[in-house]
């Protein structure tokens, strides 16, 4: 029997309840007559702006509020970005449904400047993504990397009161909350790798809600769930979390995948890069393999902690 009413747990920020209301439409769509609620709620993760994600234990402190009120029936879903989703998820919770990937790209934002290489010597960039420091980094090591916390509106309002030169963000957040004008250039692959997941919605549930997960799955994307577990299996046999920089991208073509993986170290700007081909029915042994080709390059000195 299908449900009557889902309620989606989901944090406060304006992107959050723009990707919890996108999932509402979707689905008042795909089930008439189904009732669809927002429970907006505040994490630690958004609480806490002044420190370091890095410092503070990873991006699970966005989705921890949202599993309990699942936990305790006050919702029926969570809607999350899926870079923010730890690569292994807390036990009896599931993944139904990831939606189709948005442009994964990383965008450059500036008041003054068209792109990275236009910046002056020591200009100050904003970014707590130690993937994106590192590659940074990598291209610019002159310049001065600032940590940036907080929703997209409080980001852009510090660059635009002048604490910083440029800032770095993601061309789907800018774009889903209709400020596709403050991208001045795009960042992507394959020379700029976004995070795992990154540009792509993903919906929560208690796996053991068997209606719930039936009403969920027809928003499923075969497509996306094929790159981004290759990407996350990727993440995940590299320990990663948001205190190592790691990043990967993974295609979708008629001949199967192709995965490309990162692992970077933030102070020297050191880029290790892998990539393979696979198969369209073993993701994750795709991204186990672009894992191991990091480690045999000596990944494992840059994720120490």
């Amino acid at each position: 029997m299908s449900p009557s009413l889902l309620r989606i747990a989901t944090r406060k920020s304006a992107l959050a309840l723009w990707q919890a209301e996108h999932v509402a439409g979707l689905l008042r769509a795909a089930h008439p007559g189904l009732r669809v609620e927002l429970v907006p709620l505040s994490t630690r993760g958004d609480e806490i702006v002044d420190q370091p994600l890095a410092t503070l234990g990873g991006k699970g402190l966005f989705l921890k509020e949202l599993e309990v009120a699942m936990l305790e029936g006050r919702a029926e879903l969570a809607v999350h970005s899926l870079k923010d989703v730890p690569a292994e998820l807390e036990a009896g919770f599931t993944l139904p449904a990831i939606l189709p990937r948005a442009d994964a790209a990383d965008a450059f934002v500036s008041n003054h400047y068209a792109d990275v290489l236009a910046l002056p010597q020591g200009a100050r960039v904003g970014t707590s993504s130690l993937r994106r420091q590192a590659q940074l980094r990598a291209v610019r090591p002159d310049l001065a990397l600032l940590d940036l916390r907080g929703n997209v509106g409080t980001r852009l309002k510090k660059l635009d009161d002048g604490q910083y030169d440029a800032i770095i963000l993601a061309c789907a957040g800018l774009e889903r909350l209709g400020l596709h004008d403050r991208i001045r250039s795009r960042m992507g692959a394959p020379n700029w790798l976004p995070a795992p997941g990154q540009a792509a919605i993903a919906i929560e549930a208690r796996a053991d809600q068997a209606d719930v997960l039936e009403a969920l799955a027809v928003l499923d994307d075969a497509e996306t769930r094929l790159a981004v577990t290759a990407e996350r299996t990727m993440n995940q046999a590299l320990g990663g979390s948001c205190t190592v920089p790691v990043g990967a991208w993974c295609t979708v073509t008629e001949r199967g995948l192709h995965l490309r993986g990162m692992v970077g170290d933030v102070s020297s700007g050191q880029l290790l890069l892998a990539e393979a081909v696979g198969t369209s029915d073993d993701p994750a042994g795709l991204g186990n393999e672009v894992a191991q080709a990091l480690f045999a390059q000596g990944a494992a000195a840059l994720l120490k902690p």
